[in-house]
Formats: C-alpha cells, structure tokens, sequence
C-alpha cells in the first residue's frame, strides 16, 4: 500500500541582528560577557547565518572580539 503524503514545508525565520533592533552603535570590547555569546565552544567567531548579524555590525562584532582576544579577556582557543 502506498501513501500519498505530500511532503511538509519548512518554515524558516529570519534572524534579526540584535545590534539593530536594541540600536547599538559601537560594540565594547571589554563588556566579556556579551562578546561571549558570538564565539563557539572551540574559540572561534561564529558566522553571520549561525547569529544573525548584518554585515556592518558583524565586522564590528569580530574586530571587537580580536581587541579582546589581544588583551587577553578572551582565549584564542578553548582547548
């Protein structure tokens, strides 16, 4: 017996970039604990797609986790 299933669409959201909608001009590099939620487990920045960022406050977002990085609030690695 074959069934007739059509098959189910997937909705997808769009992600907003949280820089835009709480109006965030300029990310602070020493504020640790929010420049935490933007780098994996291993260390590395995550991508736009993975948090949703524009490209304007992404590149803002990265350079800020490398000041961080250099001042070493942040670790290159985590391993």
């Amino acid at each position: 017996m074959a069934y007739n299933k059509q098959p189910q669409q997937q909705v997808f959201v769009k992600k907003t970039c949280r820089f835009c909608e709480q109006r965030i001009v300029f990310i602070d590099y020493k504020d640790v604990k929010s420049l935490q939620k933007y780098v994996n487990s291993i260390g590395k920045i995550d991508p736009r797609k993975r948090n949703g960022n524009c490209p304007k406050h992404q590149r803002a977002l990265a350079s800020a986790i490398k000041k961080t990085r250099i001042m070493a609030l942040l670790p290159f690695t985590n391993r």
